[in-house]
């Protein structure tokens, strides 16, 4: 099987802080399955490290949102060119599904930060997440994909 993933769930440092989300289980997906790493926000052209993003609306990601950074700069154009190349690697090696970073404004597929940067959780998706659901890719969260799919390991 084919399986996207967020290069930080990985262990690789691509998070805006420049640290990782390591998940042991998805690392031992590389065991059965063809891994394919991706950061949405680098494909997109953000630095590593950048300033913290978040979708403004309160809602999540539907299409017609803007991504801001902490600092105030508007960053949709790098949400949307990343999320477009996903999509394009995701079609290109026929990818079988995704796993995601939970709460990404990128990767994030049931909840996201409300834009306030305030910490507070709004259930949304993000930008990547939401494009590839939309172009019919089954996407999961990391806690997510082993609850009814314990066969991936």
């Amino acid at each position: 099987m084919k399986i996207l993933v967020s290069a930080c769930l990985l262990g690789l440092p691509t998070r805006y802080d420049a640290r990782s989300k390591e998940n042991k289980k998805v690392l031992k997906l590389l065991e059965k399955h063809i891994i394919i790493p991706v950061c949405p926000e680098q494909l997109g052209g953000l630095p590593t490290p950048r300033p913290r993003c978040e979708i403004l609306g309160g809602h999540g990601w539907t299409g017609n949102e803007r991504v801001v950074d902490e600092l105030g700069n508007d960053r949709t154009e790098n949400f949307l060119r990343g999320a477009e190349i996903t999509l394009q690697i995701a079609r290109l090696l026929n990818v079988d599904l995704a796993i995601l970073k939970s709460k990404s404004p990128s990767c994030g597929k049931n909840f996201v930060y409300d834009g306030s940067f305030s910490g507070r959780l709004v259930p949304g998706k993000g930008v990547t997440a939401f494009l590839l659901e939309k172009n019919g890719l089954k996407v999961f969260e990391e806690n997510e994909v082993f609850v009814n799919n314990n066969d991936l390991l």
